[in-house]
Formats: structure tokens, sequence, C-alpha cells
């Protein structure tokens, strides 16, 4: 998508992490500003039941799916265990004891805590710390920012491997019913996904409706199939007793780390129920994970366990062995329908998260599309669905199988644990209140699997473990370039601007008059903006009524319309309106403006001009960005959403007055 313009740089302040202790009052619950998600407290009986359902769909589809794969690549992906009853009994209580610290007390009970007006997510986190901080410790609030920047870049790089290994591990249940499907795996999973980033532009609300019962179904099939098993074998249960992972620990030593490389996936997703939790509140999610999702996954892992230690040698497709041959269709069915609801929870999120990293100024503006009028979070981010696809599409061309793909799969999972446990820390400590060597102890006692899980994942970087590593190092380097860029940007522009104010005193002679409105998009409502200068030094006039709009991104994932503008008569026909917008809200500048007839003004679209200021970037000799950061910026820039796009500003409405920048 190519842009024309590049608008007037974000409010730093507003859209800075590192300000927010500044521009956001120290409780979470005080501000006017903010329209509370809701956290299903007060749900009624019905209302809950269908959060919960409607988070089967959406919030475990990735954890959900890891079944088809996690135990399997545990004895198969280089660890060099043989699959015998002790290791099978080690390998499942080390699976036990990860799910259970990690998944339920780690993020379920600890993590899920901390919401930013309902919402979760590295961001949530990020800004809670930051504004416990109330203005103080500039070097922690920089710690923070770069915390949240690394969390951003890790979900990019976990994001394009989760669908492909979930489709690819669903669809080769095929070679298990037959052999001879094997070479119609990467064709058919090549089908399945690029039909599915087609389907994004037409929303996902329609099928989405079909998500949370599909995902019901899955989670009670997996139960049925392990508890089946189990009864055959229920020895296996002695895997509980946290005995037998630290037997195999210290058997194995070092070696464990290969065995921990891929007990890992048996915990990926796990950060996916505190980013979804401003969709259906934490109650919900609590439910639904403790009382299906929980006991389904490792009722199934622990069937699983039964199966091998009756005969190893099904250990390479034993989660379709779970059923008889005659059954694997269907199942292989069912597990296709999981692997895409999960591959389209994580389409979803990137969009979502695409869209809070461009409110917050971590990203260039790029084309949203909402696919639905009634549901806000139903949005399409073009460029993003088709750079995902095609990434998708070269891993399953170039790994072949689920089985190679699970060699890249985890670092980014387990570098954004390590990241949320380090902001939890700090919000543990800021906001609420505990003693610093509580916090670290609870969280530190708690990343420790989060920490040998990444090391085991490090060492798989020679088959694999690099790409996502790649991804998230190239997501970083956009962000802290585009970040560094735009305030370069920001202080070349205010050099030389007058105070608005000031400005008024000293207009001693009114220029002529013409009737209408003018809107001048600014950074700074206080200043007086670059393009209104420009026009009335050439043209050598005003309208009736001028009108400095900024646009301000706030902390919190929404603002209340009654909270939305805030409007300033200035005298001799001028007004300053500040829009103020969550971070997961799409800006509108004419709904902003007709929000301010409270205040006095009556916004007609026929008598309104917006001026826009249209940023031409020169490339600087001697560029404090350095050649490839300034180079890569001013593509960023050049690639950016149109002003008048991105803020639904008319387009014959719009009026853009150029100025040069050396960057």
């Amino acid at each position: 998508m190519r842009a024309q313009t590049v608008a007037p740089p974000p409010p730093l302040a507003a859209f800075d992490i590192m300000a927010t202790a500044e521009t956001s009052p120290s409780s979470p619950s005080s501000t006017p500003h903010a329209a509370h998600g809701s956290n299903g407290h007060h749900a009624p009986g019905g209302a809950a039941a269908g959060l919960v359902v409607g988070a089967l769909g959406v919030v475990f589809g990735d954890i959900g799916t890891s079944p088809l794969y996690a135990l399997r690549e545990t004895f198969l992906h280089g660890s060099g265990l043989p699959p015998t009853p002790e290791h099978v009994l080690g390998v499942l209580s080390t699976l036990f004891w990860a799910i259970t610290l990690t998944v339920t007390i780690k993020y379920v009970v600890l993590i899920m805590r901390a919401d930013n007006k309902g919402e979760g997510g590295v961001l949530a986190l990020a800004t809670l710390a930051t504004r416990g901080l109330n203005g103080k410790g500039r070097t922690v609030r920089r710690a923070i920012t770069v915390l949240a920047v690394i969390g951003l870049a890790l979900f990019y790089g976990d994001a394009i491997i989760t669908p492909a290994v979930s489709v690819m591990g669903a669809v080769e249940g095929l070679s298990a019913a037959a052999p001879a499907f094997t070479p119609f795996v990467v064709p058919l999973s090549l089908v399945i996904l690029v039909g599915l980033f087609f389907l994004q532009a037409r929303g996902t609300a329609d099928v989405g409706r079909l998500f949370g019962p599909v995902m019901l179904v899955w989670f009670v099939v997996l139960g049925v199939l392990g508890v089946w098993q189990i009864v055959k074998n229920p020895a296996v249960l002695h895997a509980i007793n946290p005995y037998y992972a630290i037997k195999l620990i210290s058997d194995q030593g070092f070696g464990i780390f290969w065995a921990f490389g891929s007990i890992v996936l048996a915990v990926t997703g796990a950060e996916a129920l505190y980013a979804d939790m401003g969709h259906f509140g934490r109650n919900p999610i609590r439910t639904g994970w403790l009382g299906l999702v929980m006991p389904g996954l490792l009722l199934n892992y622990f069937g699983q366990g039964a199966m091998i230690i009756e005969d190893p040698q099904i250990v390479h497709q034993v989660f379709f062995e779970l059923v008889p041959k005659d059954y694997i269709i269907g199942l292989v069915a069912l597990s296709t329908l999981a692997a895409v609801i999960a591959s389209q929870a994580v389409i979803t999120g990137v969009f979502s998260l695409t869209r809070q990293a461009i409110q917050l100024g971590y990203l260039p503006r790029m084309e949203i599309k909402h696919t639905s009028e009634t549901a806000i979070g139903q949005i399409y981010i073009p460029r993003v669905n088709w750079i995902l696809m095609g990434g998708v599409v070269a891993l399953v061309l170039g790994f072949g199988s689920s089985g190679a793909l699970a060699g890249a799969y985890g670092l980014a999972v387990t570098g954004a644990m390590l990241v949320d446990a380090a902001l939890a820390t700090a919000v543990a400590i800021l906001v609420w209140r505990w003693r610093p060597a509580l916090a670290v102890g609870v969280f530190g006692l708690l990343a420790i699997p989060d920490l040998a899980f990444f090391i085991a994942n490090a060492l798989k970087i020679p088959d694999g473990g690099w790409l996502p590593l790649l991804v998230a190092s190239f997501v970083y380097f956009t962000i802290t370039t585009w970040r560094r860029g735009r305030r370069l940007v920001a202080t070349e522009l205010s050099e030389g601007s007058v105070p608005l104010r000031q400005f008024l005193e000293r207009m001693e002679r009114v220029p002529s008059r013409v009737a209408g409105t003018a809107v001048f998009l600014t950074a700074d409502a206080s200043h007086t903006p670059a393009a209104f200068l420009h026009n009335l030094k050439h043209n050598k006039i005003l309208h009736e009524r001028i009108i400095i709009l900024q646009v301000d991104t706030m902390d919190v994932p929404r603002v209340s319309e009654a909270h939305r503008v805030e409007v300033e008569r200035l005298g001799k026909g001028f007004h300053t309106v500040i829009a103020h917008y969550g971070f997961t809200e799409q800006p509108d500048i004419p709904a902003a403006l007709r929000a301010c007839r409270p205040h006095g003004i009556a916004y007609d679209e026929m008598e309104t001009s917006f001026f826009l200021g249209r940023e031409t970037l020169i490339p600087a000799q001697r560029s404090t960005l350095g050649r490839i950061r300034r180079d890569w910026f001013i593509s960023l820039s050049h690639s950016a959403s149109a002003t008048k796009t991105f803020f639904r500003i008319p387009p014959n409405r719009a009026i853009e007055l150029g100025n040069q920048i050396q960057v």
C-alpha cells in the first residue's frame, strides 16, 4: 500500500510509554477518560457461560492444539530420550508441573490480576508498571519501554510460526490413516492456510460464532480420549508426583534441555490467556481454563503417555493412535478445525496488537478496515495479512513438516514469558505494593521454568530456532527506528515554532477572513502548526473559524464519549480541540468534531477544510539515525497510510501543505 502523505508527528508524550506516568493518574480506576471493560465479575449466568464458550474459541486455540505434537516431539526431536516407561513418567511429570506453575499459577492466578481497564498483554503490563512510578525513575521507565518493545517483537516472531505448525500438525494425521496421504500434507496445508488468509478481508464474525462450540467439543474429545487410555493403564497417573520430574532432570543432567525444548510446546499460548483478557474478562478465562481446558489437556497428555508405555512404537503418531483407525479421519477433521481456529486467533491477535502499536507510535500508520459495524475488535489490516501469509507459506514450503517446524517453535514464546515475568515483578512492586523481596522471590521462582525453556530453545537455534529470533530482531529494529525517527522529526518541527497564544497576541492586523471552518492537525495544540503558517504566508487569508486539532492517544484501551474532546476558545475565531482516543480505538476526526457541538462548535462537513502537513524527508549527510536506520525510516514514512485515510478525513475536503525535513 502506497501512501501519499506523512502526517504530523504523533504527540510523543501520549505515544511513549515512558511518559504515561505523567499523563495518567496513579490509580487505574481513577481516570475519567476510561471506558471500563468487563472483567466478567457481575455477568448473569447465561452471559457468563456465553463468555466462557466464546473464550474457548479465541483464547485457548494455541495451547489447545499442543497435544497434536508436544509429547511426540519430546521423544523424537533430538532429545535422545527413548520412550521407556521411566522416561514417559518423567516427561509427563515435567509437563504437568510446567502447565501448573507457568500457566495456572503464573498467568491465570497472578498476572491476570494486572489489567489496564480490562485489557491485558505486554503493553498493559508496561503501562501499569510505568504508571506506578508516578513520574519518577527515568532509568526504570526506559528499561520498561525496552522490555515492552522486546515483548512486541517476540510476539511477531511467534505469530508467524503458530499457524503453520498447528495446521500441519493436524493435517499430518492423514499419514496415520494411510501413508499414501503423506505427499498431500504440504499441499493441503497450504490450501487451508492460504484460504484462511484470503477470508480475513470478509471478517470472521459469522464463522467466529462457531469457534467456541467447536473448541468446546475439541476439549471434551481430548479429555474423553485421554480417560479412555488412562483407564487401561492407571499407573500413568503416578506422574503427578514431582519426584518423577526431579528424577528425570537429575538423570539426564544437561541433556534434559533437549527435552525441555519440546516440552515447552505444551505451554505455548499461555501468554494468550492474558493478552486476550480484554475480549472476555478474567473470570470467564479462568473458568474456562480450570473447568475444561486444563483438565482436557492433562488427561489427553496422560492418555498419550499410557499408550506409549504400552507400545513405544506408536510415538510417531501417538495423538492419532488414541482412536481406532476407522475414526482417524474424523479426528483429523476435528483437529484441522481446531488448528484453523488456533490460527485465526493468532491472526486476529496480530491485527489487534498491530493497531495498538500504531496508536502508541511503535509502528507507522497502516490501513485498518473494520469488518463489523457492531464489534470494535473485528478489524482487518491488509498489509499485515499479506506479509503474514507470505511468511507462513514460506515456512510450510521450507520446513515441510510440523516436526521440522518444532525446532523453530518456542524461542520467541519463552522469551515473551520472561519479559512478562520481569514486567509483572515491576507491577507487583510499583502497583500492588508488594515488598521487593516478595515480588522478586515469587516471580523469580515462577520464571525458573521459563528460563530453563528459553535456554533449551536457544539450543535449537541451528535447527530453526534462528527464525523467530530473526523475525523478532527485524521487528525490534523497525520499532526502534520508527520511534527514533519520529522523535527526530518532532524535534525538527518544534524548532522555530511559535506558541499559539503568543502568536495571537502579536497578530495585530487580522488578514482577510473567508467563510467556513479551517481545521489544522498538529502534534501539539499549544503551538502554531507549520501548515497554518504556510497557508497564512502563501494565501494571506484566514477562515472565520480556526480549529487547531490534536489527536491524543491515551494509555487506556477506550475513552468514553463524554470525555472524547477538550475544547478551548482562544479568541479571534481560534479554538483548540484535543481529541482523546484509547489505544484500541480508531481515530475519527469528523466524529470528534461532531462531539464538539456541546462546546459551541457546530461541524458542517461542506463548510470545513482540513489542512494537513506533508513532510518530505531528505537524507542528511550525517544523520543521527545512522545510514541504515535513516534509509529504513524514510522508507517506512513513505509507506505509511495517508493522514486523511487514517483519520477518516473526507478526501475532497483535505488540503496538503508540504515541508522538507532532513533526517
